[in-house]
C-alpha cells in the first residue's frame, strides 16, 4: 500500500470510429511498443470482419462478447496458520473489464491463424457465442471459486 495519496483514474477519450470508451481501452490494452495506430487498425479490421460475419452492429457484438468473458469472482491466495487457502472474492467492475479484455487479447494472440485481425475477430465471435479460450478461462475461474467456497470466511 502506498503511503501517499490515492492515484486518480483519469478519464479515457473515446475512439474516433465508434465513439466508445471501451474500444479505446481495448486498443490501449492490446498495444505493443507504443504502436497505437497499428493496434487501432487491427481492432477496426477485426470489427469490420465481425460485421461481415454477423450482419449486426460490431460494437454491440464486441460489448456482448466482453460481457460474456468478464468474471464476477476470482480466487486469491491467503496464508492462514501455515496453510495457503484459495479464497474466493468478488471483483470490482474495473478489474472485471480489465481481466476480460486481457483474456480476449491473450486468447487471440495464442490462436494460430491468418493474422491478428482475423484471430481477434474469431475470438470475439467465439466469446459472443459463449465458446472459445477466453470464455473457458472465465468458466475455469468461476469453477475454482465455487470449489473453494468453503474458505470464503477467510476473506480479507
Amino acid at each position: 500500500m502506498g503511503r501517499h495519496k490515492k492515484s486518480v483514474n483519469r478519464p479515457v477519450m473515446p475512439d474516433e470510429r465508434y465513439n466508445s470508451v471501451v474500444i479505446s481501452k481495448f486498443v490501449c490494452r492490446m498495444m505493443l511498443d507504443g504502436k497505437k495506430a497499428v493496434c487501432q487498425r487491427v481492432v477496426y479490421d477485426a470489427l469490420d470482419k465481425l460485421k461481415a460475419k454477423t450482419d449486426k452492429d460490431p460494437l454491440e457484438v464486441f460489448l456482448k462478447a466482453l460481457d460474456n468473458v468478464k468474471p464476477s469472482v476470482e480466487v486469491k491466495s491467503r496464508r492462514v496458520g501455515g496453510a495457503t487457502y484459495q479464497v474466493p472474492i468478488e471483483i470490482r467492475e474495473g478489474r472485471r473489464e480489465a481481466l476480460g479484455m486481457r483474456w480476449m487479447i491473450a486468447a487471440a494472440r495464442a490462436r494460430n491463424g491468418h493474422g491478428m485481425a482475423e484471430t481477434l475477430a474469431a475470438e470475439i465471435f467465439d466469446a459472443f457465442n459463449n465458446t472459445g479460450s477466453a470464455y473457458k478461462k472465465k468458466e475455469d475461474t468461476h469453477k475454482m471459486a465455487e470449489a473453494n467456497k468453503a474458505f470464503a470466511h477467510f476473506r480479507f
